[in-house]
């Protein structure tokens, strides 16, 4: 019981766009107080002594939030995810990557989306302190920013909760 009131909940806006996901605990505040209806059952019920109420999956609020369009924060994580833990000089998938600088910042490489990329630590040794035409290691792709789709920013939930699947595609 205590368990699922952890849980994840998908959260989507009066237009259905997701917004966030919050847990099971903070949707049933919402549902309880008429901010937000349930969209989506699939975790069965929590029971009190004068009723029964559904644990929510999906809920949608009632009221439209606005909000700017969400941007990928630049982080090594998020680098590592794009690039799918994959290094991108050999195309083997790493449990151990390391971040790369494709230009190196000693010759002015700059800490941005475009410039860094996941490599295995012998590729990223192997480079160096060169550019990867210098070092004759193509990239398999080039480094861009990942898109800031709601498919992106919670696909890691999609493996657990694949209901989610429908709200999160088109946004």
């Amino acid at each position: 019981m205590e368990d699922s009131l952890h849980s994840p909940v998908l959260v989507l806006n009066a237009n259905y766009e997701p917004l966030n996901v919050c847990s099971v605990r903070r949707a049933l505040g919402l549902l309880l107080s008429g901010r937000a209806h349930l969209i989506l059952n699939g975790r069965g019920e929590i029971h009190s002594i004068s009723q029964t109420i559904p644990i929510p999956s999906v809920i949608r609020l009632d009221y439209m939030v606005k909000r700017p369009r969400p941007v990928i924060k630049l982080t090594r994580y998020e680098v590592f995810r794009r690039d799918n833990f994959t290094c991108q000089y050999c195309g083997r998938h790493v449990s151990r990557p390391t971040l790369d600088h494709v230009i190196p910042r000693q010759r002015g490489g700059t800490y941005s989306w475009e410039n860094l990329v996941t490599a295995c630590p012998e590729c990223n040794l192997r480079k160096g302190n060169r550019t990867p035409e210098e070092a004759h290691m193509p990239l398999l792709r080039p480094p861009q920013a990942p898109p800031a789709t709601a498919l992106y920013r919670f696909q890691h939930y999609l493996k657990r909760y694949k209901e989610w699947e429908t709200f999160l595609q088109g946004w």
